[in-house]
């Protein structure tokens, strides 16, 4: 069951909480650069285009809280943020330099940089110690799989939606279910479905 609640409460005990936020939130270039992407994308497809959202995690065991997220490894030099894994972005032989590498974090006490813009309050899961724990230990073992490409020929990237779109299926979450706000897309979360039920 999904049960919506207010960002940041005082609940002591386990949960976990999917954030949908804006691509691009606070910046510049991404924002530019994503809606011109999602307009030649609608073009091609013959629809009208849509706010695009990236999602995020934070997770509660009861004791710490964690966010999962994944995000460019380019410009993050000098901070702790809880990164477990890397992969390329675009072909694997460019993931050499962080130019062209990603981040997979699990971030303990981290912060959500773009939680301020997102436009609802994050769903939040109901979950056991136990499942908490499966879920942060398998944050590990995600498929590094290249950022950009259409790795399964579905007509949809991996990035960093495919990531939390394969936690929450691996924990048993019927992502079919969740969608961004406004009718918004999110590209990569068909990617993280197929990855997680392995077809």
């Amino acid at each position: 069951m999904l049960i919506v609640m207010p960002a940041f409460t005082d609940q002591v005990g386990p949960y976990l909480e999917l954030w949908w936020l804006p691509v691009g939130a606070g910046g510049r270039v991404v924002v530019h650069t994503s809606r011109w992407w999602e307009l030649l994308r609608a073009r091609r497809e013959h629809r009208r285009p849509r706010p695009l959202f990236h999602a995020a995690l934070q997770a509660c065991d009861g004791e710490n809280r964690y966010v999962i997220e994944m995000a460019p490894a380019w410009g993050q030099r000098g901070k702790s943020r809880g990164v477990v894994a890397t992969g390329p972005v675009g072909l694997r032989w460019l993931g050499v330099t962080p130019l062209f590498r990603y981040e997979v974090r699990c971030w303990r006490d981290g912060s959500i940089p773009d939680a301020a813009w997102a436009p609802d309050p994050p769903t939040r899961f109901p979950m056991t110690r136990s499942e908490i724990s499966a879920l942060l230990e398998r944050v590990l073992s995600v498929p590094r799989l290249p950022w950009g490409r259409d790795v399964f020929g579905v007509g949809d990237m991996w990035n960093s939606n495919s990531l939390i779109c394969w936690l929450l299926h691996t924990a048993g979450t019927d992502t079919t279910q969740l969608v961004p706000p406004g009718g918004g897309r999110a590209p990569g979360w068909v990617s993280g479905r197929i990855a997680a039920t392995g077809g």
